[in-house]
């Protein structure tokens, strides 16, 4: 059953949205304009802000339901949540398969997006405080010094971090540090040009 799940969220997860999205606005393969990427901020290049903040909310679903669903059904109402979250680890792997499945698409040969909305999604119910600290930083950073891909890796580094400060060492922790990892490493190379000084403002 638990496979079933995983698999199923995966599939929910690898929904590309983005992709999609494009399609339907422009008619055009968003793969191979902008940066390749089918995240919001390429699909506002590409098809305007509407069809970018269409695709911001149903990729924040794709993490968000998954997640609300196995908590309606999986927990006991009579344990406080955050004890039935920190005491069950599969929770983790159903936000986690949401992530990788828009990160890594089976139906785009395995390519997709950076997958900051979709951990957000899937991640506000697990650790509310930790996700409301890491966006506000991203506006903050954004609007500093106008880079998209900055703000995102630091609301990225701004998840742990936070949670840390927060609750200390525990599985949300952990979890946190992976869907901040996997972020970083989407955007090695957003990275490069920052060093390089070649990263476009978005």
């Amino acid at each position: 059953m638990e496979a079933i799940i995983l698999l199923a969220t995966y599939l929910v997860g690898s929904i590309p949205v983005g992709y999609l999205m494009v399609r339907f606005v422009t008619g055009h393969n968003i793969l191979e304009l902008g940066s390749g990427n089918i995240g919001s901020t390429n699909v506002k290049r590409i098809a305007g802000k509407k069809a970018a903040a269409i695709t911001q909310l149903l990729d924040m679903a794709k993490g968000l339901l998954p997640v609300g669903l196995y908590l309606y059904f999986a927990y006991d109402s009579h344990l406080t949540y955050y004890q039935n979250v920190v005491s069950d680890s599969f929770i983790y792997y159903v936000a986690l398969a949401s992530i990788l499945g828009h990160d890594f698409s089976i139906f785009l040969k395995f390519k997709g997006g950076k997958g900051v909305n979709t951990t957000l999604g899937a991640s506000v119910l697990l650790a509310p405080l930790a996700v409301l600290i890491s966006v506000a930083s991203y506006f903050i950073v954004k609007w500093r010094f106008k880079y998209v891909s900055l703000g995102s890796i630091t609301l990225a580094i701004m998840l742990v971090v936070s949670e840390f400060i927060l609750n200390g060492i525990t599985p949300i922790f952990y979890y946190l540090l992976v869907c901040a990892i996997l972020i970083i490493v989407l955007h090695r190379k957003n990275i490069g040009r920052l060093l390089h000084n070649q990263e476009l403002p978005s």
